[in-house]
């Protein structure tokens, strides 16, 4: 199992002060190794074939389904909050070439608040192809207190390709063009690279 650089300062942190508490105070050493084995769970890059079709929209992120809605500009938007159990890495939905990624500074409200999506920090990261343009929002949480993204304007990325990390649970969103038979509702387990947001029809 792999993991992601930005597990290892949290995953080795806790690790080492698990050996420095066996010596002073064994119940916290205990502690700490439970939560370095915790954070390889976060940050763990698991092996995965991608469901590639230039057909599909594939889930950005793992997680589970919060809301899906046609928002004021006709476009849907898929939102998914990721748990402290979930992957934490993206990958990219289609295709495509990065056209922008902003930093949106803001709040750390809790993600399963109606007005996460708007008033927290985030990562919004636009990706456009011959089918119009997507945008997936990097949205942090209460203790989702950094988003990062590995991408910047210019990249090409392939379906399924690894786009950022968000360190700890959050949320992610995924906003498409409008006129996709849209394969997900509230409540759905989804997988980044694996599960079909929505079909081009």
């Amino acid at each position: 199992m792999k993991i992601v650089k930005e597990g290892y300062p949290f995953i080795l942190g806790f690790f080492i002060a698990g050996i420095i508490f066996h010596f002073i105070f064994a119940p916290v050493s205990i502690i700490c190794y439970i939560l370095a084995v915790c954070c390889l769970m976060f940050f763990r890059d698991p092996n995965l074939t991608i469901n590639a079709d230039k057909n599909f929209i594939l889930s950005p992120c793992n997680g589970t389904v919060m809301n899906v809605i046609e928002n004021e500009n006709g476009q849907t938007e898929v939102r998914v909050f990721m748990s402290v159990a979930n992957v934490h890495l993206q990958r990219s939905p289609i295709s495509g070439t990065v056209k922008s990624v902003e930093h949106k500074p803001g709040k750390f409200l809790k993600a399963h608040l109606p007005e996460a999506y708007i008033e927290n920090e985030q990562n919004i990261i636009t990706i456009e192809n011959e089918n119009g343009t997507y945008i997936v929002k990097q949205i942090a949480g209460i203790l989702a207190r950094r988003c990062v993204a590995w991408v910047k304007p210019g990249d090409v990325v392939n379906q399924g390709d690894k786009i950022g990390v968000i360190k700890f649970s959050s949320q992610v969103d995924l906003i498409m063009p409008a006129g996709y038979d849209v394969r997900v509702k509230v409540g759905d387990k989804v997988t980044s690279g694996l599960s079909i947001f929505a079909i081009i029809k």
